[in-house]
């Protein structure tokens, strides 16, 4: 009986998001007691964005009903799936939670998320020998191949992780990441990825009203900003090891598969590769620490977070339907360029505003 009541994909919808609204609506105000309890508040820095002490580790709230969503997901689980995304994020889990408690090394961290992706490339479906002509290439080892994945998902995670400065920002993100990704799998039947996009929206909606309160605030911290970075990066990684049979229905070049990916995440992908631009150029480490941010730039122009979360949440999803409806028409070749040019103007206008910020801190100064 049960399983066919968790086989019935409208019920186990309604169930996904009610059950991810509402566990982690419940779950917040008790890890926001436990962390002031304990004293376990984010104190702010230099390049904080908040003036007072902080709960974080929303990210425990993310965790708890991933793993609850596991076992409500398991009969559309046909690819038997779950396990490793299971055993692969609770190693995410615990060296987020090990940052929010105690700074980690980046090189700790980067064992663990390379480990975590391992994982993952262990199922036999997340393997692919086909390039689909992008750049010209088509057929290449396996092995090169997984090695290429991994690097593009540790891109999507921190990328994703840095772009976490001002409130609602990487809700709001994510929210638009995971539905682009869930439509596409919603689109081809596969419903256990596109029932763990609409888990992974409704909690996010959940925890921005806790990230937006001002007598219940919460940070989702490094354990969060990992956690969905991490899931953006594995859902990635299944698109892009898909069939090509596949994408039949999809008018978009199969060889711009790797743009699509791309586009969904532009932001804080573009904002990662402007920021190691300009700490590059000022012969910096691209690891340092400073406020070169997107959402810095805007904060420091005097904009709300709110008005920072919705014009960069709204300005991913025109990115990526500019850039998807470019793929429709271009090769991987033009693609390229057509990417290199939006970037040099996403570049540019984020320079001008930069400056903008500087000549306005310096007429408050003076």
């Amino acid at each position: 009986m049960s399983e066919a009541i968790l086989s019935n994909l409208p019920f186990v919808s309604l169930l996904i998001v009610v059950c991810s609204f509402s566990l982690v609506y419940y779950l917040i105000p008790k890890i926001i007691f436990m962390v002031n309890h304990h004293d376990l508040n984010e104190i702010p820095g230099e390049r904080s964005a908040h003036v007072k002490a902080t709960p974080t580790m929303g990210g425990l709230a993310f965790f708890v009903v991933l793993m609850v969503n596991m076992f409500l997901l398991k009969h559309m689980d046909l690819e038997q799936m779950g396990l490793n995304l299971t055993a692969a994020l609770t190693l995410i889990f615990v060296i987020g939670l090990k940052d929010d408690l105690a700074v980690s090394t980046p090189r700790a961290r980067l064992l663990i998320e390379i480990l975590a992706l391992f994982i993952i490339l262990m199922h036999p479906t997340y393997h692919s020998t086909s390039f689909d002509g992008f750049l010209g290439f088509k057929q290449v080892p396996t092995w090169l191949l997984d090695g290429i994945h991994i690097i593009i998902a540790l891109t999507i995670i921190n990328a994703y992780n840095l772009i976490d400065g001002v409130d609602g920002l990487a809700s709001a993100l994510g929210i638009s990441m995971f539905s682009m990704l869930g439509f596409v799998f919603f689109s081809m039947g596969l419903n256990f990825y596109w029932l763990l996009c609409l888990g992974l929206i409704f909690m996010l909606l959940a925890f921005m009203r806790y990230n937006f309160s001002h007598w219940q605030k919460i940070f989702m911290g490094d354990t969060g900003s990992l956690i969905i970075g991490f899931c953006i990066a594995v859902l990635s990684l299944k698109f892009l090891t898909i069939e090509t049979t596949a994408f039949s229905e999809f008018r978009f070049k199969i060889e711009n598969r790797l743009f699509i990916i791309a586009a969904i995440v532009v932001v804080p992908l573009f904002d990662m590769l402007r920021v190691i631009g300009i700490r590059l150029l000022n012969r910096q480490s691209p690891f340092i620490a400073d406020r070169n941010h997107i959402h810095h730039v805007l904060l420091d122009l005097g904009w709300a977070h709110y008005k920072i979360a919705l014009l960069l949440g709204v300005l991913n999803y025109s990115l990526a339907i500019g850039i998807i409806f470019l793929s429709v028409h271009f090769n991987s070749f033009q693609m390229t360029l057509a990417l290199l040019v939006i970037l040099v103007l996403f570049f540019m206008i984020f320079h001008r505003l930069k400056l903008r910020s500087l000549k306005k801190h310096e007429l408050k100064t003076l």
